[in-house]
């Protein structure tokens, strides 16, 4: 027997199969996409097994499959083809595919093997006599016939369980647990309104595959979700449910699993290592009907797949930025159509390519423009901070502070959004002007004052806050901008009765942190939640009828062509958390631009008049949906070679791509990171056959040679 294996090699010039010999001892247990850790040149590592044949092709003498791994299919057939589809679509090695499907634990060449959890188990042999103390009769009693785990019998010592093991009474056995990661939630559904129904009765009965539901913050998408899964479980078919954040998945899953039970899985980084193993073989072996997870979770190996629903569909969280670089919504409809079941993407505020297509009939759009229980949108007030200025307070406008002091009077809740973490933005000297740059990264350290760090938020460097410039060394350095730590800080200082909790990657890198900090908010034990873009999407809190920006135009001062389309979806969606109850809500928008539309059509809940607007700007400037793009970087320690390389990739690709704009090779925006330099060109296309071939060979090539490293994004997020 010969197999062919994927190794874990990540080269672009070893994403090859290498043939191995089996032992005979080992052949009935070789199976297609299961690991094995083979020879390979001085070493010793792991691959996937991709082939089985009995003749060789290869004029060299074979070495021998070391060790086979596994007893189940890590890779099914599905997923073996879906890796290959992402590898043409992404240029990306074929074993980074692989690998970014699975978990930690069943990587080849996971080095945290995640152990399977087992739980002592007692189980009753035959009922009490009389020559058991009365005592130990009522521990017989309590078994009612049936096994028990040691769990459920805690205040148990284990030794009272072994003596009534060793007199015959009992039986201690070892039976594989799965780790717990939800509890399930308090049964509560909604009848659907009429626009609900004619949505999922739309969709039953349509004859497209994927669906654009364009429904308001707060007009019911959830419970249309819902609807059609248990549509589809009537049918015996499964269905997965993916969100954008972390932050999403404690109040989806609670609301799943009130509905549907148990039978639910769930797929996100926070949780263990172990308890992502036991999510997966759960799906695996078919005992979930539902998973629920962020990006990655696309990739679960859920089978009879009815409904693929991306939440929040508009969300940039759905594109993979490192190797390879995968859209999550372009593998769900490879998947839907592997299984021939139907993508719904559902956004208050949809991607202008994701509208676009929907208004063409490439998609099927279905909308739901009202609140669920006919609840009002929020009244939004925008602030000019121009104005404004002289008379505030800190960072808070005069209006925005009386806002937050009559919600609390209220006994009501509050939303404020700050798109920046930390203390403050940089440290510089008041003296000379020398800011405090990250030695590593073309970038400056954000000051966190808890920790009193300056930290890079690019490479991970810390270093302590100077008291003395290292230019001028005068005793002069000051912390400029504003990060979420001095606005909670402000808060305390002037409103001194507000109970805040703060909701950023500095809070929530802890395991449950995202949890606690939603569950102690929902129990109205804080009246604030403050906090970067991660409070901005999916939270239904009742109590919150006020929402604040503290700097609504963050994201329109990037150099970037979807800025405005950023800046008008994360108003619009933050301003959706406030007034969701019977209560009509409130929002406030700082701004310095208060007459852009983004901001403008924000505040009147205007999609379409935004998407007009910006479709215009789209055209002339030929990005997307009018243009694909390619982002093809450049990457060496070697800052003059690095760019020296970009011209000359810049000439083969106008040698050879004669429909493509070609713009660059220009300085990255973040022109150093951990030491390594970046160009980039940026390629503009309706359309080249030989595109991808020119790429790929590209890639090839300085996979080779070494000079220096090619990154290529198709569709880049941002630019």
């Amino acid at each position: 027997m010969i197999v062919g294996v994927l190794v874990e090699v990540t080269n672009k010039n070893v994403d090859k199969i290498f043939e191995y010999t089996v032992k005979e001892e080992d052949r009935l247990k070789i199976k297609i996409g299961i690991r094995v850790r083979v020879p390979f040149a001085t070493r010793i590592i792991e691959g996937f097994v991709l082939e089985i044949k009995e003749k060789s092709t290869s004029n060299h003498t074979l070495k021998t499959v070391i060790e086979v791994l596994d007893e189940e299919i890590v890779l099914n057939k599905e997923l073996l083809q879906l890796g290959k589809k992402m590898q043409e679509m992404t240029l990306s090695s074929l074993i980074y595919c692989y690998q970014a499907m699975l978990p930690k634990s069943l990587k080849a060449g996971g080095k945290n093997k995640a152990s399977r959890k087992f739980e002592i188990v007692f189980t009753p042999l035959k009922e009490a006599d009389d020559t058991l103390s009365d005592m130990q009769k009522n521990l017989l009693k309590r078994f009612e016939g049936r096994k028990k785990r040691r769990s459920e019998l805690k205040d148990i010592s284990l030794a009272r369980l072994r003596l009534l093991v060793q007199k015959g009474y009992l039986k201690e056995t070892k039976e594989e647990v799965y780790r717990e990661v939800f509890e399930r939630g308090k049964k509560e559904q909604f009848p659907l309104s009429k626009e609900q129904q004619a949505v999922v009765n739309a969709i039953l009965e349509s004859s497209k595959d994927i669906f654009l539901i364009h429904g308001v913050t707060g007009s019911g998408k959830t419970e249309v979700y819902m609807e059609l899964i248990e549509e589809g479980l009537k049918k015996g078919k499964s269905s997965l449910v993916l969100v954008p954040e972390i932050s999403l998945t404690p109040q989806m899953i609670q609301r799943f699993s009130a509905r549907f039970g148990m039978r639910i899985a769930l797929l996100h980084s926070a949780l263990s290592d172990g308890e992502k193993y036991d999510e997966w073989r759960r799906i695996e072996r078919g005992e979930v009907d539902i998973v629920i997870g962020t990006r990655s979770a696309i990739f679960a190996p859920l089978k009879k797949i009815a409904y693929i629903i991306l939440d929040e569909e508009h969300s940039d969280s759905y594109k993979q930025d490192n190797n390879p670089r995968y859209d999550a919504k372009e593998i769900a409809k490879i998947r839907a159509s592997y299984h021939h079941a139907k993508v719904i993407m559902g956004s208050a505020t949809p991607t202008l390519e994701s509208y676009a297509r929907a208004k063409k009939n490439v998609y099927q759009l279905l909308s739901l423009p009202n609140r669920v229980g006919g609840g009002s949108l929020p009244l939004v007030h925008i602030i000019d901070m121009n104005q404004e200025l002289k008379y505030a307070k800190g960072h808070f406008s005069k209006e925005l502070l009386a806002a937050l002091e009559k919600t609390i009077e209220r006994k009501e809740q509050a939303i404020l959004l700050l798109n920046r973490r930390g203390y403050s933005s940089f440290v510089t000297c008041k003296n000379c002007g020398y800011v405090v740059k990250c030695p590593h990264c073309d970038i400056t350290l954000t000051y966190h004052k808890t920790s009193n760090i300056l930290r890079c938020h690019y490479c991970g460097y810390g270093t302590s806050l100077p008291k003395i410039c290292p230019s001028c060394k005068q005793e002069a350095m000051k912390d400029l901008g504003v990060g979420t730590e001095k606005i909670e800080e402000e808060l305390h200082q002037y409103l001194k009765d507000a109970k805040v909790l703060r909701m950023d990657f500095d809070t929530t890198n802890q395991k449950g942190a995202h949890e606690k900090i939603i569950s102690a908010f929902a129990k109205k034990e804080a009246d604030i939640l403050l906090g970067t873009q991660i409070v901005a999407k999916g939270l239904d809190f009742p109590d919150v009828t006020m929402v604040g920006v503290l700097n609504a135009d963050t994201s329109l001062n990037m150099p970037d062509f979807r800025s405005s389309e950023m800046t008008f979806s994360l108003l619009s969606q933050v301003s959706g958390r406030s007034g969701r109850n019977k209560r009509r809500g409130t929002v406030y928008l700082q701004t310095y631009n208060p007459s852009h539309y983004a901001i403008v059509d924000a505040k009147n809940n205007d999609y379409f008049s935004f998407y007009q607007e910006e479709m215009k700007n789209r055209f002339l400037m030929k990005y997307p949906p009018y243009y694909y793009l390619v982002s093809v970087k450049i990457l060496s320690k070697d800052e003059k070679k690095c760019f020296q390389e970009a011209l000359k990739i810049k000439k083969t690709l106008e040698k050879n791509l004669d429909q493509t704009i070609l713009l660059g090779p220009s300085a990255d925006s973040v022109y150093k990171i951990s030491n390594i330099y970046r160009y980039r060109i940026l390629l503009k296309y309706k359309r080249q056959e030989n595109l991808h071939q020119i790429l790929n060979q590209l890639i090839c090539y300085y996979a080779m040679k070494g000079v220096v490293k090619i990154e290529v994004d198709f569709n880049p997020v941002h630019v």
